[in-house]
């Protein structure tokens, strides 16, 4: 039985304001919660070298650093203490200003070991250090 012949169906309405506000709230908080990761990569230029004959310098101290993590300083056995490797610099270039410290580290040599000695050399008051390095066959 149908007793309201007179009155007209309400349409039914969808009120968007509420989802509005429900999105607007789910969007900002996945913005926060997200993680954007950044990936950077650095474009490296590595200098060449040519195996031309060094030059002889005089200013030249020798340090050799084994995979074992042992120091030689001019083929003399040093203790692995920063100190004690400043105060072999410093006995190794006597009276010469400003030596170049040549650093010979084993490629499975630990970075801890090649840090021990550029910090020994920054303690010593030397800053000229320098690598040597093998060219691959």
């Amino acid at each position: 039985m149908n007793f309201q012949r007179g009155r007209q169906k309400e349409e039914p309405e969808i009120n968007l304001v509420p989802m509005i506000d429900v999105l607007l709230v789910i969007l900002i908080f996945l913005m926060i919660t997200t993680t954007y990761s950044k990936f950077s990569e650095l474009e490296i230029s590595l200098p060449q070298a040519t195996s031309d004959k060094p030059s002889e310098r005089p200013n030249i101290i020798d340090i050799s650093i084994s995979a074992a993590g042992n120091y030689t300083v001019n083929r003399t056995a040093v203790e692995s203490s920063t100190e004690r490797l400043s105060e072999e610099l410093r006995a190794a270039a006597g009276d010469r200003p400003d030596p170049v410290i040549v650093i010979n580290a084993d490629a499975q040599a630990t970075h801890q070991s090649v840090i021990t000695v550029m910090e020994a050399a920054r303690l010593a008051g030397y800053n000229h250090i320098t690598f040597t390095t093998e060219n691959p066959r």
